[in-house]
């Protein structure tokens, strides 16, 4: 396996990680339950994994990157705003 997808894929579950914890947390003040933040950490950790996997088999350096990019740089812009 190459380098850079390995590379790639951990700044992805590093940002992604993080984002996933902050949509679990803006789901429980907009509800109060536990129930919907255990569902929506359900569905973006499995989001995460599926893109890791692709990440680390068959999407293009390009794609790659802009993916693993995009998201840190989202994640950077969130943690600022709030």
């Amino acid at each position: 396996m190459e380098t850079w997808r390995i590379l790639a894929a951990s700044l992805l579950v590093v940002a992604g990680g993080l984002a996933v914890l902050m949509i679990m947390a803006r789901a429980r003040e907009k509800t109060g339950r536990w129930q919907v933040v255990a569902v929506t950490g359900l569905v973006g950790v499995t989001a995460l994994a599926l893109t890791c996997v692709l990440t680390l088999t068959v999407l293009s350096p390009a794609v790659s990157w802009w993916l693993a990019g995009g998201i840190a740089v989202v994640v950077a812009v969130l943690a600022m705003a709030s």
